[in-house]
């Protein structure tokens, strides 16, 4: 019998979650690393990261190193009311963050520079869990995959799937709904998919 989706949800974030604080900084390092052995990834200017929240794994090495290589990054900022589509957000290293209704940290959308995901080159995405297939487990919400279903004809953004190797499952159930990733990296490996 297989295991639906929520549970598996639940099961993967109760796993990441139990990682003691040295496990997570220790894991966003080898996140960095992996990432940093792939300069090709790094080819376009406009990128998207996430602040870390619920176990996820830490993408801040790496948002420093795009910093520091002159690239422009966004955050994610969840629509307003009932919307479930991302908007994102220029994010400066000054730039002020508060928690959005689901505790997560986002920049304010009030003055600053938006993005339309269209124009992003690269996003990287927090996943739940993943599998080698390049299928992905969110957090539930779909935000995501209603944001880039735009992705299925075109080959902008490349998205990349963020986790930690703990994530990873023989098989995700798909939906057909869920947007598959390009890559997906962790703190030990490099996925690339076909």
């Amino acid at each position: 019998m297989m295991i639906s989706r929520s549970d598996l949800r639940a099961a993967l974030r109760e796993r990441r979650r139990a990682l003691s604080a040295d496990q997570q900084v220790s894991a966003g390092e080898g996140l960095y690393k992996t990432l940093s052995a792939r300069p090709e990834l790094f080819d376009g200017q406009h990128i998207a990261v996430y602040i870390a929240n619920d176990g996820e794994i830490n993408p801040d090495a790496l948002r420093d190193y795009l910093w520091a290589s002159g690239k422009q990054c966004y955050l994610p900022v969840v629509g307003q009311g009932s919307s479930k589509d991302l908007m994102f957000i220029e994010y400066l290293p000054d730039t002020q963050l508060a928690l959005n209704r689901f505790g997560i940290p986002e920049p304010s959308h009030h003055g600053a520079r938006q993005i339309l995901p269209e124009e992003l080159d690269i996003v990287f995405v927090p996943l739940t869990g993943f599998d080698t297939s390049g299928r992905r487990l969110g957090m539930g919400g779909g935000f995501y995959d209603r944001t880039f279903a735009f992705t299925r004809t075109s080959e902008k953004p490349k998205l990349i799937g963020l986790a930690h190797e703990c994530q990873k499952v023989a098989s995700i159930p798909v939906e057909h709904w869920d947007i598959p990733m390009a890559a997906i990296a962790t703190d030990c490996q490099f996925y690339l998919m076909p």
